[in-house]
């Protein structure tokens, strides 16, 4: 495993990543879901691939996530893509890339749009998750739930065999982050994947990313018995395929 590097983004922050340095070269940018680190199965993965075929990599965690400062509950989607931007920004400097984004990372990923039109040459989601926080989380909590975080400002909720702590200020944010009214035109190759039982995200928020491309060249991937996080070595594999092939689109 290769070894992690820091950002210091200030005198009280800094952003943990992990990278393949290539002066001219197209990038590849994985960004992670939500309270995921840079330690999994995707990111060591798609950095083996990168190293094999010469090509730029990077995946940081946000602040609040992993081993990156910041306290989680203080973070949200305008925090966390402003991390991915400044990111990007500091090193993959003027290079092209394509865009990987996990779960909430593909929410994130859709933000970057707004600031590297013309260097983002492709996109992939996997078990794409945008506005989850109101459309999965606040529309279907029950009354007392939501009555729970209006009094305290935070809860604790389990999805999916995974335990989120949730604050008010997060799902606020997340309703000021609205990606699935835009229209993106650019022609990019984007492809969705997603498993087939998947039991945090429906498979449909998949269509309902690609809808925001008006001319690209779209794809949806569904993987048989495919999970949320589709870490396993088929998963992986079928990414790993996916991203060839956009790559060869470009390269």
């Amino acid at each position: 495993m290769k070894k992690f590097n820091y950002l210091k983004i200030s005198n009280t922050k800094k952003l943990r990543y992990i990278d393949n340095y290539f002066r001219k070269k197209l990038y590849i940018i994985f960004l992670p879901g939500f309270m995921s680190d840079i330690e999994g199965e995707k990111p060591q993965t798609l950095l083996k691939f990168t190293k094999m075929n010469k090509l730029g990599f990077l995946s940081l965690e946000y602040s609040g996530h992993g081993k990156s400062s910041g306290i989680f509950t203080k973070g949200n989607i305008s925090v966390w893509s402003k991390d991915a931007k400044t990111v990007i920004k500091k090193l993959v400097k003027k290079n092209n890339f394509i865009l990987i984004g996990s779960s909430m990372g593909a929410w994130i990923a859709l933000n970057q749009f707004n600031y590297f039109k013309s260097q983002i040459k492709g996109f992939i989601g996997i078990g794409p998750a945008p506005e989850f926080l109101k459309r999965l989380m606040w529309d279907k909590f029950p009354k007392k739930t939501k009555r729970e975080l209006l009094k305290t400002g935070k809860i604790l909720i389990k999805n999916g065999g995974y335990e989120y702590p949730i604050t008010l200020q997060l799902i606020k944010d997340g309703k000021k982050n609205k990606v699935l009214n835009k229209k993106i035109n650019t022609n990019i190759k984007v492809t969705m994947i997603h498993g087939q039982k998947d039991e945090v995200v429906p498979t449909i928020y998949s269509k309902y990313v690609l809808k925001i491309f008006k001319k690209a060249k779209k794809k949806k991937v569904i993987i048989k018995n495919g999970d949320h996080s589709l870490s396993n070595k088929r998963s992986l594999k079928r990414i790993v395929k996916e991203l060839e092939i956009i790559i060869k689109d470009i390269i």
